[in-house]
């Protein structure tokens, strides 16, 4: 017996959401095969926690009654990817991952916060 999803999910239409789970997943895998000797689990564990807040923080504010508080959630999410770039840059410095991860990553994050605003901009032009 197959089961069928009543409605969807109107965030996982999102292109920037989509992209956002898929940054999360990459950027988990890489924390998982961190070079390093020392394990520093509370950073490892803020990257973890930030990265998927990003796409977290845009879901909870598309369920929100209003596009102001939906903008709010895209800068908290915006502010997540920020934290993420900055471990990121932290790790790259420590040698716990090579320069050019950091750049892939630092590419694809730039994309998603573009993005990140650019739907901030729609929002904002479609309350006035």
């Amino acid at each position: 017996m197959t089961s069928k999803v009543a409605g969807q999910f109107q965030f996982k239409e999102l292109t920037v959401w989509q992209r956002s789970v898929e940054y999360a997943n990459v950027v988990i895998d890489l924390s998982e095969n961190l070079d390093t000797n020392s394990k520093h689990f509370r950073l490892i564990e803020q990257l973890e926690s930030a990265v998927a807040s990003i796409a977290q923080n845009i879901a909870e504010g598309k369920g929100r009654r209003s596009k102001k508080e939906f903008v709010q959630f895209l800068y908290i999410s915006r502010a997540s990817l920020y934290e993420v770039i900055t471990l990121l840059n932290i790790f790259e410095k420590r040698e716990w991952i090579s320069y050019k991860k950091l750049q892939e990553m630092e590419t694809e994050g730039f994309e998603i916060a573009s993005m990140i605003k650019g739907l901030i901009n729609a929002i904002d032009r479609s309350n006035s």
